[in-house]
Order: structure tokens, then C-alpha cells, then sequence
């Protein structure tokens, strides 16, 4: 049988390292799919139950693994699902290739079934490269391209290739005028800054006196250079939400997380530095970061349109993490003045027992902060987390202590809903051997996640340790955007658009075959943690945890405070809202 440009096409994404595609089937990209099935035995694909958590799923790939995520998904409606998926990745900078159909070429500009202008579709998503396939000779170099692009950019790349197209006999485009012979293989460059840039950054962190680091996921490959340059500078560490598992959170002068989901000793790292350091992060929110003119400031990043963008830096340094700090280490000088350092870690140690007080405080029936804190010891050694976007991201945020070889992560720059379950399967394809575990709120589940569980029951029997965890904390409540209403609102909670029909998750997992447990006692979480992580099977833990239990950002503003107040007059909730609330400041006080 001759090869078609299909078979060419998954030839050339394997020839690039491709060994996982996610996608969900269709006629737009027949000519693809039958092109996988021959080629079974190089290219996986694995069926989602919607394209959008084929895109979750690729975004994740490139965010555990470093390797391109690539989804694949048919024309009109099946690309147009796409989008919140590639978004995901694109706004968190990971390299994902979504390939699509389209309408036969005869037939398009014709307002044909299912036909979609793509390219304006994708024109934004994709804006670094997205190009349709005309004729044959075409596919070789817009898949390298597109791969190429991916990584080199670290962002989403689109291929569409009409249906018709996909079928038709490879041809290699010939050795002519107007032609383009392109090769695979990518190498991601060694960018070190200029000596000069780096003494200059160099007498910026020597002067400080107090230094304050902040770290993101593009710091990812450099913890032993941080934490060599902590102890130099006799620095505190914070961490942007993506950047969790950058640095394990038993060191002693490392915060947690910064921000609103963030931790009190990060933001008084930052409002008392003269000097910050930022690493790999695009951290959005200025009101925790020190205040303009405050902190003398040096930034690196790869990317060098990142620069000085959330903080006026004197000092820009385009460069790879690891590299450009093992090239600066030797030009720092060891503090001897440890006082910060030691403010900082009191700060830390105090902090830990308030997250300890604020989770033992009884709820209504669950305090949902125990949930965390009692799964965080427990955590498996080199376990995979991801987190849903809401009220969950608080706890994963501040409870969860990351030790060295775990991965996690979550929908950072675009906080979308729904990635959580679908981030923790494309974990176990990509490792099959951890244990992956994701935490999300019932509002995430209701949205999709338990669509996907349907894709794990198809699938955990081929993973060689069959743990995969989901934790669903169900409050009957979108919890986050509740909160919202009343401390930036001054609303009180809107029950017609925040109260969420019931509905049984764990026995929902049971149906399945999965090991499911509801638990409403405080007394049975740690035992349903124990289960779940000693089972032979996917587990499902649904915890009945209280809605009036606040997120508290670290720092409440005399806004948010006069906000919280007027909607607290008109709450319905307002009695164990009040209580819950009063616990958490307490413990904060206390301390």
C-alpha cells in the first residue's frame, strides 16, 4: 500500500520523539487515525471523552515530562474544543503541537459542513505558527516547523490538514525553485548573559541586605543553584504557583507560595526586601510583590520579553536559570550578617504551626484545610499532584509540604476550571510507575472531571502501579467565586449561581470499580488518605468539607475588609461564615 500523507505525517511526529497523541476521533481527521492504527506500534493514540481535556492532557505532557504535548482533534466543532486546553498551555509557556482537520479543499469556501475559518480561529492561540496543508510535499516541513516553533518558543503550534489531503499519496516536495527541504532535531541553546550584565546583577545582590528570591517553574532545573545562592545572600525563597515543586518546602528559609492563595511569611518577605531576585517567573500580581522603589531588583528569565514587567528591575538578564546562576555564584559574596535569614525561618516555623491551628479547627462537618494537611506526610515518595482551580488551589497552595522528586502543578496564568483529573491521566501515561494525585473542587468534577474518569477505567489496568487518586472536595458550593462576591464584591454569596445540585462522587467511582469513600468525619480522613494510597486500583475520596471555611489571602486590605463586612450583613451564611472566619484570624493573631 503506498504511503499517504497521514502515514507520512505520524511517521514524521515520531521521527521527532512523538509517542502519545490525545484526541478524540472524527471524519474531519479519518485519513490521521487510520494512518495511527497502522502505526500502532510507534504512536499511542489515547481516546479522551472531549477534545478540550485532549488539550488539558498535552499541555500537562509538555509540563511534567519537558517533551511537546501534542492533541489532535477533527475540523469545526472538535478544533473549536481545543481552545481552553491550548490556552492553558499557551499562557503557561509549555510546547504543544495541536494538529486538526478540515474540510476537503474543493470544498472549502464553500459554507461546507463543519467548515470553520481555522486559521482565525487559531490566529491568537497559535500565534507563533499555524498554517494549513495544500498539497503533499507541504506536511514535511509544516510538522517540523510546528515542532520546531513548539519548543523553541515554548508555546502552542497548529497544523491543518483538510480531510481529502490525508489521504491522498505522499509525495516529497521536489528539488526545485520555490520549494522547502526541511530537516527534524531540536536543541535547546546554552543563554548565559553577558559578564558584564552579570557583575553588574552580581553588585546589586552584594549591596542588599536584605534579599528576598522568588522563583518560578522556569527555575525548574535550577534548585541546587538556588539554594547555594540563598545561603550566600542569607535569602528567603518564595515560590509562584507553578513553581511549587521547584524547591522542596522542608528547607528552612524556603516561604511557600506567594499571592493571594499564598502564605503570610511570603508576603512579608516581600514587603520588607531592599533587594529582590526573580527566577523563571512571570508572577502577575504586584500588590505582593515589594513596592516601586522599595527593592533594588534583578530578573532573569529565557524569555527576555518577560523582563521587567511586574517589578521595574535594575538588572535584566536573558538567560537559562541554571546557567546564568552558576555563572553569577562566583561572583557573590557570603553575607555575615544572618539577621533577615533568621527573621525569615522564625517567620516560616510560626507559619507552619498556624497552618497546623487553622486546619485542626472544627467545621462544618469537614475542615477542608485537614484535608491537605493530613494528606501532606503522606505524600509518596516522587508522587505526581495537580490541582483544580478554586478554593482547592488555597489548600494545595499552602498545606501540601513538596519534598524533592515530586512534581506538581495547575492551571496557572489562565486559572481555568477543569484541568485537574485530565492532568493527573496524561501523569500516568507519561509515568506509569508514580503515584499521580489531583485535587479539585465538585464545581471541576461536575464540569468534566468525571467525564474522565471514564478514560481512566479504560486505561489504569496498563499502568504498572495502578494509583491515581482523585480528591474531590465536595461543599455544594463554588466556593471560590463565592468568596470572591463578598470580599471584592462586598456581595453575599448568590445561591442560584454558586449552589451546586447534588450528586454521589464516590459512588460514582464504586459504579466504575474504582475504590470510592465518602468521608463526613473529620476522624476518617487520614484512614481514607491510607486506603486510597495502599490500593490496587484508582480511588476516589470525596470529602464533605465546609463552604464557609475562607481562603484568607495573606494580607487582608482595609477593601476587602469594609467588602467582607457589608456582605456579611446580607449573607445568608453570615453566622458560620462569621465563626469560620474569626478561627482563621485568630490563629493568624495568636502567633
Amino acid at each position: 500500500m503506498a504511503q499517504t500523507t497521514g502515514d507520512f505525517l505520524v511517521q514524521r511526529l515520531y521521527d521527532w520523539g512523538v509517542r502519545r497523541i490525545y484526541g478524540y476521533p472524527g471524519d474531519g481527521i479519518n485519513g490521521i487515525l487510520g494512518a495511527l492504527g497502522r502505526a500502532e506500534d510507534k504512536i499511542r493514540f489515547v481516546q479522551v471523552r472531549h477534545e478540550e481535556m485532549s488539550a488539558f492532557m498535552a499541555c500537562a505532557h509538555a509540563k511534567y515530562t519537558g517533551e511537546v504535548g501534542v492533541c489532535l482533534a477533527t475540523s469545526g466543532p472538535g478544533a473549536i474544543h481545543l481552545l481552553n486546553g491550548l490556552y492553558d498551555a499557551k499562557t503557561d509557556h509549555q510546547p504543544v503541537v495541536a494538529i486538526v482537520g478540515q474540510s476537503a479543499r474543493l470544498a472549502m469556501g464553500g459554507h461546507y459542513q463543519q467548515e470553520v475559518d481555522l486559521h482565525s480561529l487559531f490566529k491568537d492561540v497559535a500565534s507563533e505558527y499555524v498554517q494549513t496543508a495544500m498539497a503533499p510535499g507541504q506536511i514535511r516541513h509544516l510538522i517540523d516547523r510546528a515542532m520546531r516553533i513548539a519548543q523553541a518558543e515554548r508555546t502552542v503550534t497548529a497544523v491543518i490538514i483538510p480531510n481529502d489531503l490525508q489521504e491522498e499519496k505522499m509525495v516529497e516536495p521536489p528539488h526545485a525553485h520555490a520549494t522547502v527541504h526541511s530537516g527534524v532535531g531540536f536543541s535547546s541553546p546554552r543563554v548565559i548573559p553577558s559578564d558584564a550584565d552579570l557583575r553588574r546583577a552580581a553588585d546589586v545582590l552584594n549591596a542588599g541586605k536584605k534579599v528576598a528570591i522568588l522563583v518560578g517553574i522556569g527555575a525548574k532545573n535550577a534548585a541546587d543553584e538556588i539554594v547555594e545562592i540563598a545561603d550566600l545572600l542569607g535569602a528567603g525563597v518564595a515560590k509562584a504557583l507553578l513553581g511549587k515543586s521547584v524547591l522542596p518546602d522542608e528547607l528552612p528559609f524556603v516561604t511557600g507560595s506567594i499571592g493571594l492563595l499564598g502564605t503570610k511569611p511570603s508576603y512579608v518577605l516581600m514587603s520588607e526586601c531592599d533587594t529582590l531576585l526573580m527566577i523563571g517567573s512571570s508572577f502577575p500580581y504586584p500588590e505582593f510583590l515589594p513596592e516601586e522603589g522599595q527593592a533594588r531588583g534583578v530578573q532573569i528569565d529565557i524569555d527576555g520579553r518577560m523582563l521587567s514587567i511586574r517589578y521595574p528591575m535594575e538588572v535584566n538578564l536573558t538567560g537559562d536559570s541554571a546557567e546564568s546562576l552558576r555563572a553569577l555564584i562566583p561572583l557573590l559574596e557570603r553575607k555575615t550578617d544572618r539577621s533577615w535569614r533568621e527573621q525569615i525561618e522564625k517567620e516560616i516555623g510560626e507559619w507552619w504551626q498556624v497552618m497546623h491551628d487553622r486546619a485542626m479547627n472544627e467545621a462544618n462537618p469537614i475542615n477542608p484545610q485537614r484535608v491537605f494537611w493530613e494528606l501532606s506526610p503522606r505524600l509518596p515518595e516522587n508522587c505526581i499532584l495537580a490541582a483544580d482551580s478554586g478554593s482547592v488551589a488555597s489548600w494545595y497552595a499552602r498545606d501540601l509540604k513538596f519534598r524533592r522528586g515530586m512534581l506538581g502543578s495547575l492551571s496557572g496564568s489562565l486559572a481555568t476550571m477543569g484541568p485537574g483529573v485530565p492532568y493527573v491521566i496524561a501523569a500516568k501515561f507519561a509515568f506509569p510507575e508514580r503515584v499521580a494525585i489531583a485535587c479539585i473542587g465538585d464545581g471541576a468534577f461536575q464540569m468534566n472531571g468525571m467525564n474522565e474518569l471514564l478514560t481512566i477505567e479504560k486505561y489504569w489496568r496498563e499502568w504498572s502501579d495502578p494509583r491515581l487518586v482523585i480528591c474531590v472536595l465536595n461543599n455544594s458550593d463554588l466556593n471560590m467565586v463565592t468568596w470572591e462576591q463578598r470580599v471584592m464584591a462586598g456581595d453575599p454569596k448568590f445561591d442560584a449561581s454558586q449552589v451546586l445540585p447534588p450528586f454521589g462522587y464516590a459512588a460514582y467511582a464504586q459504579s466504575l470499580g474504582f475504590l470510592g469513600i465518602k468521608v463526613d468525619k473529620p476522624e476518617a480522613i487520614a484512614s481514607a488518605w491510607d486506603q486510597a494510597l495502599s490500593a490496587d486500583r484508582p480511588s476516589l475520596l470525596e470529602f464533605v468539607t465546609d463552604p464557609e471555611v475562607p481562603p484568607l489571602p495573606p494580607h487582608i486590605t482595609f477593601e476587602q475588609a469594609k467588602a467582607f463586612s457589608s456582605s456579611l450583613l446580607r449573607d445568608p451564611s453570615r453566622v458560620q461564615m462569621l465563626k469560620q472566619s474569626i478561627k482563621e484570624m485568630f490563629d493568624s493573631f495568636r502567633r
